[in-house]
């Protein structure tokens, strides 16, 4: 379909010959969505929730969630309500850095090479920032330059060049990428070799984001404080358990991603990376028993947020969902962020160590099968009630409710 890309959205999908359109609603008009990917055919809506009081830093916040997976607003928004009676939650975000990295090939002295270009630092990091004034102005800019030498790799001796740039409240992937295409040709000259990958790195070391909570004595069962304990253990050491241990923690952290516009495919890429930087992949939180008897938690992770630039000023949802939070600044916002992450792992733990994970999420995904059972209105939490009870939530269990209802 060679004019494919110069049709509308609903020609698009006339030529398709699909059956109904996906649509196109009040949050996100055709025309933007048009403008924002290519061979848009409408959009696809999920769910948002609200944590209405999620207390980080002595603040409430209502934290907008993104997400079709039944109990995660709701284990975010208990384990709130828990943390809010004992001082909430506490973050702290590092400086908003980023690297770009521009690679050189075909070097025959690296080590030389290194020197060279760590010789003109400053007329490097001046040319950088010469690519993006507005954000010299707001006190970012470029702040280093570091280089690696690979001086064994599969295509011969490299070196790889990165560019250290605070990007102030912004994600900063445009803004880096810019100044590594700007500095690839002067690079690969200092360097006497040939420049190809000039990109910014997902990994987020250098923007970390950390967050804790401390529950006393009391607050959570005895059981469930010692069950905690030893289940966020095997996630420390065996990383069969730290996948599912650390996706239960992007349950969290992902819905508000996507409410805000950010980029969750960048955040899933960084942070699983960083479970990783030990060279074993592991759990991103870490849980103890205090003196007292309660129970300490603490999540260190890159978290690359904005709240300018990219989806989050074109999409009227998420500039909705950050007027919602009313966080000013990409550090406030990566705090909180980091906070839901690790409440949403409380959570899971707390119901690991107890009645078990699938009690209470299938207690909520009853409604989802009531809905497919064709309930509508009031019938969904009758349908889904019932469900629960019995312990069986089928879509053929639903339909019996639902006929014995109208037989009422």
């Amino acid at each position: 379909m060679p004019k494919f890309r110069h049709m509308t959205p609903s020609e698009r999908h006339k030529s398709l010959g699909a059956g109904a359109p996906l649509g196109f609603g009040a949050g996100l008009p055709e025309p933007v969505a048009d403008g924002m990917i290519e061979n848009v055919i409408g959009t696809f809506e999920l769910p948002v929730g609200v944590v209405p009081k999620f207390p980080v830093n002595g603040r409430d916040y209502a934290v907008p969630m993104a997400v079709e997976e039944p109990s995660v607003v709701a284990a975010a928004a208990h384990m709130a309500k828990i943390a809010r009676h004992h001082g909430g939650f506490t973050a702290q975000a590092d400086a908003p850095l980023m690297r770009a990295q521009i690679q050189v090939l075909g070097v025959a002295d690296p080590w030389t090479a290194r020197q060279r270009i760590l010789a003109e630092e400053a007329a490097l990091m001046a040319e950088a920032d010469v690519c993006d004034p507005t954000l010299v102005s707001l006190g970012g800019g470029c702040r280093r330059v570091e280089v690696q030498v690979f001086p064994d790799t599969p295509v011969g001796a490299m070196v790889v060049t990165h560019l250290v740039v605070d990007v102030r409240d912004a994600m900063g992937a445009n803004t880096v990428n810019t100044m590594a295409e700007t500095l690839a040709p002067r690079i690969a000259a200092l360097a006497e070799g040939r420049s190809r990958l000039r990109i910014l790195s997902n990994l987020a070391d250098l923007r970390l984001v950390r967050a804790q909570v401390a529950l006393p004595a009391g607050a959570l069962a005895e059981e469930a404080v010692q069950g905690m304990v030893e289940a966020a253990a095997l996630a420390l050491v065996d990383p069969y358990r730290a996948a599912t241990h650390n996706k239960g923690i992007m349950n969290g952290i992902d819905p508000v991603v996507v409410a805000t516009g950010n980029d969750w495919r960048a955040i899933e890429a960084g942070a699983h990376a960083f479970a990783a930087r030990g060279g074993r992949y592991r759990s991103l939180t870490d849980w103890e028993i205090a003196a007292c008897g309660g129970i300490r938690g603490s999540i260190e992770l890159p978290l690359a947020l904005g709240l300018v630039g990219g989806a989050t000023k074109t999409h009227p949802g998420a500039h909705a969902a950050l007027e919602l939070m009313g966080v000013r600044s990409a550090a406030e916002l990566a705090q909180v962020v980091a906070a839901v992450g690790l409440a949403q792992n409380m959570a899971a733990l707390r119901a690991l160590a107890m009645e078990g994970i699938q009690e209470g999420h299938m207690a909520l995904h009853a409604r989802n099968i009531a809905i497919l059972a064709g309930a509508r209105g009031t019938e969904v939490e009758r349908v889904a009630k019932t469900l629960a009870a019995e312990g069986r939530v089928t879509v053929d269990r639903a339909k019996a409710v639902l006929d014995g209802y109208g037989k009422d």
